[in-house]
């Protein structure tokens, strides 16, 4: 297994002092983020599209440090019924083509999230089976829109080169959990799996080590490792449906955290090595939104307990 970094977790850092220190501290690979979601802090899309020169300048930043480009990430809702989902859609389709323009080939996306109806302005995550109407709102969401979607933007991506779409298991998503990955990708093929990413699992009451067995080596395509603590009390008495902002974090129900402060150790070990035990053996990236640390303190805490439980020796 790659020891990854997805590069947001230093971006408060500039590109180039981000490819340095994450050099200096042991990372192997970089996922770095083109938009959407992210404010992409090291990367200008348009600009890498658009000059040779600068792209070539700044690949060889990140290989003269020994780092290689692991994953371009364009997460955001291009499904969104309004604006918002078409600006999405179009930093999608720009960062196929820089995946062209630099080789990479793989993808790291969400699934996105629809309306309800042809006639919704805002997406709609159902998460119930109750009211009735909720399996009118699923069927139009897979049928009309998620499953065509994806047939078509996997075709556009093999134009591009792109052998691997790896979909983050993440709420407020079509796609959330084992079962809905495995929905999608028998219709849409195998190029589409999971990026499977254990803190999002943990908060909707599962494990990521049962999904990781559910899903199989075959549709884990990419891995966040990301950590999250239910706070005590807080959790048992109002569930993970947590809706105050992260800045809120003394206040909320579950926070993101460095690895370790969350799951403890032996938890990390076990997961790390059934994926191992399946074949995994692709990049454990990195990903820290810890709220309670310095984020370079949070990243290096967290290095030092995956040195420990890769089934690897980094001396």
């Amino acid at each position: 297994m790659k020891l990854c970094l997805n590069t947001d977790s230093l971006g408060h850092l500039s590109f180039e002092e981000m490819v340095e220190t994450s050099a200096k501290i042991g990372i192997e690979s970089l996922e770095i983020a083109c938009g959407n979601w992210s404010d992409a802090p090291h990367m200008d899309l348009d600009r890498m599209l658009a000059d040779e020169a600068f792209r070539t300048k700044y690949m060889e930043k990140i290989h003269s440090h020994g780092l290689e480009l692991e994953a371009l990430n364009c997460s955001g809702n291009q499904l969104d019924p309004n604006e918002e989902g078409k600006a999405h859609q179009s930093v999608v389709e720009k960062t196929f083509q820089l995946a062209a323009l630099l080789d990479v080939k793989k993808i790291i996306m969400m699934s996105g999230l629809p309306g309800g109806n042809p006639t919704d302005t805002t997406a709609n995550w159902v998460t119930t089976c109750w009211p009735r109407s909720t399996h009118d709102i699923l069927r139009y969401q897979w049928e009309d829109v998620l499953i065509p979607y994806w047939k078509k933007t996997v075709e556009q991506a093999k134009e591009y080169g792109i052998t691997s779409i790896a979909l983050e298991n993440h709420g407020a998503q079509c796609v959330y959990n084992a079962e809905t990955l495995l929905q999608l990708r028998k219709e849409a093929g195998p190029m589409v799996g999971m990026n499977l990413d254990p803190s999002h699992h943990i908060w909707m009451g599962g494990d990521g080590i049962a999904m990781a067995l559910e899903l199989g080596v075959e549709a884990i395509h990419h891995v966040h490792a990301k950590d999250l603590r239910k706070e005590r009390t807080k959790f048992a008495a109002n569930g993970g449906l947590e809706t105050k902002s992260f800045d809120q974090y003394t206040k909320r129900s579950w926070n993101y955290v460095a690895l370790g402060y969350g799951e403890d150790e032996r938890w990390w070990n076990e997961f790390v090595s059934v994926l191992s035990m399946m074949g995994y053996d692709g990049p454990l990236s990195l990903e820290i939104e810890d709220q309670t640390m310095d984020s370079l303190t949070a990243t290096k805490k967290s290095i030092q307990l995956l040195h420990r439980v890769m089934p690897r020796d980094f001396d």
